[in-house]
């Protein structure tokens, strides 16, 4: 039995809120359990000195957790004056997910910047972001159609993203902190709903797991996106 009671295949309870942050061109509030991700898309119509007048637009990401996100108090990287390891990880990984289901010659010569601000965190903070910042950067790019920038969006496809572990031996979807902390090994999978693979990040905690338990966790992270597409899809029909 999991802590939270839900059987290994389960997800938690995910909610999708489009429009939370009224001057994004796109944003939404995703909530995957207690875990609260607020992703707001910002348009520019410039780009990175490497891709001036190459014709094809930009997409990046920037990622932080409020002080009070976690259990005890973390100091703000801004004070700090320089971002971790683990922050710059994470916002490449964002960054790459999203340019990986947009056709930036489509684009034109614009960047979007995804800003993916961790609120409360329960564990799968990365994949919340990566789910909820596609629905942002839709939201984005249907904001420049509006406006006549663009004749039609350039995105291609879905991309979401969604832990799995092995805890106390048994392969189950979308773990919370609780679980994340105590896993014999965990994994994140970044996937599209074209079938492709993003990025997948595992590893074992304890002894090295099986290749099948591997494609056991990947069956699992398949079906738990699957739920994950569906439920962006019903977010941008709420605007």
């Amino acid at each position: 039995m999991r802590p939270s009671g839900r059987a290994p295949d389960a997800l938690r309870d995910v909610t999708i809120t489009p429009g939370f942050a009224r001057h994004a061109e796109g944003s939404v509030l995703i909530r995957m359990g207690g875990t609260e991700v607020l992703c707001a898309a910002s348009v520019e119509a410039r780009v990175p000195g490497f891709l001036r007048n190459s014709g094809q637009g930009w997409v990046t990401a920037e990622y932080g957790m409020l002080p009070r996100a976690t259990h005890t108090r973390g100091d703000r990287e801004a004070a700090r004056g320089k971002q971790s390891g683990r922050t710059q990880e994470i916002q490449r990984l964002i960054g790459r997910s999203l340019r990986a289901v947009i056709d930036r010659a489509a684009l034109g010569e614009m960047s979007i910047t995804l800003d993916c601000d961790v609120l409360n965190a329960d564990g799968g903070t990365r994949c919340a972001a990566i789910t909820g910042a596609w629905v942002a950067l839709s939201l984005a790019c249907r904001h420049l159609v509006r406006m006549n920038v663009l004749k039609a969006s350039p995105i291609n496809g879905q991309v979401a993203a969604v832990s799995c572990g092995l805890v106390g031996g048994a392969a189950v979807l979308d773990l919370d902190y609780l679980e994340d902390s105590g896993a014999d090994a965990d994994a994140n999978f970044v996937l599209t709903n074209a079938g492709g693979i993003v990025e997948i990040q595992g590893t074992a905690e304890k002894a090295p797991f099986s290749e099948a338990q591997f494609h056991d966790l990947l069956s699992l992270a398949k079906a738990g996106t699957t739920q994950l597409f569906a439920l962006q899809l019903a977010a941008l029909e709420q605007v």
